[in-house]
């Protein structure tokens, strides 16, 4: 298969991934984010209950519903979702973009919910984004910070992630090439 159609394969799929229907109102489109962010959270509570206590005492989080693929030599992924500051209860929408390379096939649905201890922190992924670059991996370092963190992720100081696929929690999160940055439709 040439390159070009390769290409037009994952666009293609991308495309016809569940997501926002063509033509809402922002209202519409809006709701249907949080309703997936809501659905980000529900599948972190429901394989990592503690994490409930955990994100609701945060400085903040953001919930993200994600869908990837990836065909051969090449793959990306797309998603959105909201960051919410627990204090103000201040909503942005966000939305996720990924590209990676390697050898594989396959697609698959997830969700991530980052969670910040700090408000900076917080406000730092809203404001500048996130982007993981190369073979970024972050390992659960959870023992040293107690049962709080239990199943999630440390990416930096103040920073923790849960990611939840089709087989559950995932304890090691690899993320090559994947930007998270505001919605500028939705905002």
């Amino acid at each position: 298969m040439n390159r070009r159609k390769m290409v037009f394969t994952m666009a293609f799929a991308l495309a016809a991934a569940p997501g926002i229907a063509l033509g809402a109102s922002k209202a519409e489109k809006q709701a249907e984010v949080r309703k997936a962010a809501q659905g980000a959270l529900a599948a972190v509570y429901k394989v990592q209950p503690s994490a409930r206590k955990t994100i609701e005492s945060a400085a903040g989080y953001a919930a993200f519903s994600n869908f990837g693929m990836k065909i051969l030599v090449a793959g990306g992924g797309s998603g959105e979702g909201v960051a919410v500051n627990n204090k103000t209860k201040a909503t942005t929408y966000m939305k996720m973009a990924e590209v990676q390379a390697g050898i594989g096939f396959g697609a698959k649905k997830f969700q991530v919910v980052w969670v910040f201890e700090n408000e900076a922190a917080l406000n730092n992924f809203v404001n500048s984004g996130w982007e993981f670059g190369g073979q970024a991996t972050a390992a659960a370092k959870a023992g040293d910070k107690g049962s709080a963190y239990q199943g999630a992720v440390a990416v930096s100081p103040g920073v923790w992630i849960y990611q939840v696929t089709d087989k559950g929690l995932a304890l090691e999160l690899t993320a090559k090439g994947t930007k998270y940055y505001k919605d500028s439709d939705l905002n």
